[in-house]
């Protein structure tokens, strides 16, 4: 999947109600974890061999229902 044009191969989904609430993380299609700040995010990008991770980056990481300082509802 992340070989399609335009597709980002981290995407980062709307707020979910928690306590925190978090933002679901996808990597290349799969779901790899849930996030309750930046960090965690890259975090889990390095966890499957991304390691120069910019956040900005609309062709590296798409933001959904906020962006990348949107944590809570």
């Amino acid at each position: 999947m992340s070989d399609a044009p335009g597709v980002a191969p981290i995407v980062v989904l709307p707020i979910q109600p928690g306590d925190p609430p978090f933002r679901v993380v996808e990597i290349e299609g799969r779901t790899v974890g849930i996030a309750h700040d930046m960090v965690d995010v890259i975090s889990m990008a390095h966890e499957s061999g991304r390691h120069d991770v910019d956040l900005d980056d609309p062709a590296l990481v798409r933001w959904v229902g906020g962006g990348k300082y949107r944590w809570r509802l």
